[in-house]
């Protein structure tokens, strides 16, 4: 029985063998040559000019019978073409506007807003009997606006003394007295320009005017800086901005598009990187350009943490390191009323405050924040936006803006 067994454990074992063998010998054996009709199938295509079958290497826009195309037959681009495609074309240089006279073209945009103050102050001022409640309407009308409780006790006090000693009152004797207390309290005599001029360092080197830009995020900080240079290009100055805002990747090129326009280099550095360095990095490049001004905006810190407003403090010290900072402008929104003195008084404090730069001028009523700010700092208002366009910035002029309250 075990024999038999075996026996047929090998005799399976050898038809598994051979099968095998017969299929490795048939795949060995070469391809059948085409039969007659294919090859007559075949030349009758190659007569009738009709393509036969594609090809490894086949270019599938070129014929078989074509020359096919090899990596040396293709043409590169020329070198300039090329690189007007790698490059983006740069956005031309802008002409901003001349400054001369900037806000008294923007004056009547300045009135809509503002009128409504001095068009109140006029209409209680006619009434025939001035009596107490009068005196305190009209009181009432100036803290309304943000004048503070100090300069309204001053001005209520000169027009009531003036007034009782004018007697008769015609609608243009008012409008003068009233002008001119205006601006008396705006103040005439305060020094608004934005020194932008440079000096000389000890070695002998031409230095930039430093201009630094402060303030809290969301005042519109950076757009100034923006449209300040824009006044300073117009005014024949060469500007190098510095993108020392490094927590707002935003900030910086937004900067950046702001430089673009009118052709001035901005120097940045890595986001969340030490904004000491790139202040002092855009001085240096200042220096080296023979720039007139640098402009640098800082970051937008906030009043109420310490530690940011000695970071802003140490900006300041290591920009020093290269020479004086002839500028610290401090950014308020006009919007903002009496909020903005406690920012504005604690800016002060840390960087020595030289002037304001207000914007949103004319998306308020308040215009007496500018001499409630001047009061709470001693340092003037310089500039002022009035608008969103990029010539909307303006150098401070008292008597274009006492004109615009009263109409």
């Amino acid at each position: 029985m075990d024999i038999l067994i075996l026996v047929a454990i090998i005799a399976v074992v050898a038809v598994v063998a051979i099968s095998a063998l017969s299929i490795t010998l048939r795949r060995r054996e070469p391809a059948p040559p085409p039969s007659r009709v294919e090859e007559g199938e075949e030349k009758a295509r190659e007569r009738a000019g009709e393509p036969g079958e594609p090809q490894i290497g086949d270019d599938a826009s070129v014929g078989v019978d074509e020359e096919r195309r090899t990596i040396e037959d293709v043409a590169l681009p020329p070198a300039e073409e090329a690189e007007a495609l790698a490059e983006p074309e740069a956005p031309p240089i802008e002409v901003p506007e001349p400054t001369a006279g900037r806000l008294v073209r923007l004056r009547a945009r300045l009135a809509r807003s503002q009128n409504t103050l001095g068009r109140g102050l006029l209409t209680l001022l006619s009434r025939e009997r001035l009596d107490d409640e009068t005196w305190d309407e009209i009181e009432d009308t100036l803290l309304t606006a943000d004048v503070g409780v100090g300069p309204t006790q001053e001005l209520v006090g000169r027009l009531r003394e003036r007034v009782r000693v004018l007697g008769t009152r015609t609608p243009e004797e008012l409008r003068a007295l009233l002008r001119e207390e205006l601006l008396a309290l705006v103040g005439t005599d305060l020094d608004r320009a934005v020194h932008t001029e440079g000096g000389v360092s000890e070695s002998g080197e031409e230095r930039p005017a430093v201009v630094l830009v402060v303030g809290v995020n969301g005042t519109g900080k950076t757009t100034t800086t923006g449209k300040l240079a824009r006044v300073l290009v117009a005014d024949g100055r060469s500007v190098v901005l510095g993108a020392a805002d490094t927590f707002r990747a935003a900030a910086a090129d937004q900067l950046q598009t702001w430089g673009q326009r009118v052709g001035a280099r901005t120097v940045r550095g890595p986001e969340g990187g030490d904004p000491a360095s790139v202040a002092f990095d855009a001085v240096r490049e200042g220096i080296a350009e023979g720039a007139d001004v640098v402009l640098v905006d800082t970051a937008g810190r906030l009043h109420t943490k310490a530690g940011l407003m000695d970071e802003l403090g140490k900006v300041k010290r290591v920009v020093e390191k290269q020479g004086p900072v002839n500028e610290v402008l401090l950014v308020l929104d006009a919007t903002t009323g009496q909020n903005g003195l406690v920012q504005a008084r604690v800016f002060a404090e840390v960087v020595d405050v030289t002037g304001i730069a207000l914007t949103k001028l004319d998306g308020t009523a308040k215009g007496g924040i500018v001499v409630a700010v001047q009061r709470e700092l001693g340092v003037p208002v310089k500039l002022v936006g009035l608008g969103e366009g990029p010539d909307d910035l303006a150098p401070f002029d008292p008597e274009a803006f006492v004109d615009a309250l009263i109409g």
